[in-house]
């Protein structure tokens, strides 16, 4: 299956939560895709795969395969596990360069930032660096 350009899924992503008018139902919606996210295995959640910077316990994995890094998470807060879910629906199953890239804009473009808690955007931002650290670390295994 051929995975759309990263700005095409932000681009779908800022259709959807231009279909809801208020931020409660918005948090609803982030919450519901946080329900919907794989589960992420136990033997996962150790202390390396928590991401520092977030108010709450995230655990983050990457695997790199055939040039294109996946990631899964999990986290014990439901409306992070939604936000994790949103960055891994638009940075996994792509090559590191295109993750290293995006410029993630449908973050600014829904309006998340300026909704969320100053230290869950702290937390996002934490995320979407780890996500990022892990492209540049198979880009750096890829070249050698």
């Amino acid at each position: 299956m051929e995975t759309k350009p990263i700005p095409e899924i932000e681009e779908e992503i800022i259709e959807d939560f231009a279909l809801f008018d208020s931020w409660e139902d918005k948090y609803e919606y982030i919450i519901d895709l946080g329900k919907k996210l794989d589960k992420l295995e136990d033997e996962f959640k150790t202390e390396d795969n928590k991401i520092k910077g977030c108010q709450s316990t995230v655990w983050l994995t990457a695997d790199y395969q055939e040039g294109t890094v996946t990631f899964k998470a999990d986290s014990d807060a439901v409306i992070v596990k939604g936000l994790i879910s949103m960055l891994i629906k638009v940075l996994s199953g792509h090559a590191p360069d295109e993750i290293l890239s995006a410029n993630m804009n449908f973050i600014r473009e829904i309006g998340m930032m300026t909704h969320l808690a100053q230290t869950r955007s702290n937390g996002l931002l934490a995320m979407i660096k780890q996500m990022k650290n892990y492209a540049l670390a198979y880009k750096m295994t890829q070249e050698n």
